[in-house]
């Protein structure tokens, strides 16, 4: 396994880390009843992700967020089933030892269980993927239940719920009234008994995705849900800086590789136009 790290040698054997290990959804579980923290990033491509699953990531997420960082939509609404099987494709033809979610995209499940197993067997059949993820609460339990027949995991996505956008009008913080924060938790305990193995908040308020995930018995993975769920994801592409016109709160970029990008490219340039490159140890 090309991930695989060694800690140290003990007694004359090898101590391999956790990490060297394949992630499943059993893993994750025993992961939350142990409180070790689940990392999760999204990626959409065979060079970044094989990065990313070298690094030790638990989860890697085949997001519908490709329709704006891959595609430069400005919504996740227009990306189909075709290209997400695409973008999974090239993600599991890199990973060795990260458990891969792949986004199911609008239209491909709401409203009808049927299209949503449909849709799911496609997505474990053509990419390889290992499980799925759909947004929704009680109204998707039909499809989840579904897809489940199949035996193909199910990861569940409350909060925002970035596919019904023109729904809600606007990316603000959801949950922040009574109701909606009842509703979400009665939405994440039918997502549970439904058998989703795990569920992403989506910016809802600290204090709720730290009572829910105390209640549920699976992990619940947050983005803009503060420090208190059981597991993070961020877009890989924020994290980096590769997208710079992005900046909500919960972001935090690790790097700046828009701007490494944008210097290595300027000097190419001038390279090329200067004479320099090709230089004579780089010709044949």
């Amino acid at each position: 396994m090309k991930s695989a790290t060694v800690l140290g040698i003990l007694q004359g054997e090898q101590v391999v880390s956790s990490r060297a290990k394949k992630v499943t959804t059993h893993i994750l579980q025993e992961m939350k009843r142990s409180n070790e923290k689940i990392a999760m990033l999204t990626a959409y491509d065979y060079s970044l992700a094989r990065l990313v699953d070298e690094a030790g990531v638990d989860v890697i997420l085949v997001g519908d967020s490709a329709s704006n960082v891959m595609a430069g939509n400005d919504t996740t609404v227009p990306i189909t089933l075709e290209q997400m099987i695409y973008h999974a494709q090239c993600v599991v033809n890199a990973v060795d030892r990260a458990l891969v979610v792949v986004d199911m995209p609008f239209g491909s499940y709401q409203g009808d269980s049927k299209l949503a197993l449909k849709s799911a067997i496609r997505i474990m059949k053509e990419s390889g993927g290992h499980a799925v993820k759909i947004e929704g609460g009680k109204e998707i339990v039909d499809s989840v239940k579904r897809i489940l027949t199949a035996g193909i995991p199910v990861m569940g996505h409350l909060g925002l719920t970035p596919q019904s956008i023109y729904k809600f009008g606007t990316y603000s913080v959801r949950a922040k009234e009574e109701a909606e924060a009842n509703r979400l938790m009665e939405d994440a305990m039918a997502l549970q008994e439904a058998g989703c193995f795990s569920v992403v908040f989506e910016k809802i308020p600290a204090d709720l995705a730290k009572k829910v995930s105390e209640t549920l018995d699976i992990p619940t993975i947050g983005i803009g849900a503060g420090p208190h769920c059981d597991g993070q994801v961020l877009v890989l592409h924020d994290m980096l800086g590769i997208t710079k016109d992005f900046s909500p709160r919960f972001l935090r970029r690790y790097s700046d590789v828009g701007s490494a990008v944008d210097k290595a490219v300027r000097d190419y340039i001038d390279d090329v136009r200067g004479g320099s490159f090709p230089a004579q140890e780089e010709s044949y």
